[in-house]
């Protein structure tokens, strides 16, 4: 049986540029129980983001909003906008390991 992902649990996961030097990911939850999967601190956390982008851990940014069932993440770019070094422009495809991160299923998390 295929992992579970933050992607499987979202409505969307999107990326996109915040300004030229920082980057900004959005998991927008579909209900009340993904949303609790995503913001849970001890699965999602500066830490985990820090290690999946390699960038520096304080320099992480979260924002947990319940009402929306939104995670929002942002953190400095590695690479500025539009630099030489830059393959993706716009960070439209920042979101791809963000999304593809595998969760325990219900039965686990709960042992």
């Amino acid at each position: 049986m295929p992992e579970t992902t933050l992607a499987d649990l979202a409505h969307e996961v999107r990326s996109k540029n915040a300004g030229p030097f920082w980057v900004t990911m959005e998991l927008f939850m579909r209900d009340a129980e993904g949303y609790r999967i995503a913001a849970d601190e001890s699965f999602l956390n500066e830490r985990v983001i820090a290690e999946l982008y390699r960038v520096e851990e304080s320099t992480v940014q979260m924002f947990r909003i319940p009402s929306l069932n939104v995670v929002k993440i942002s953190f400095p770019r590695p690479i500025s906008q539009g630099s030489l070094r830059d393959r993706d422009m716009h960070a439209g495809q920042h979101h791809v390991p963000l999304a593809r991160m595998p969760i325990k299923r219900s039965a686990d998390r709960d042992r």
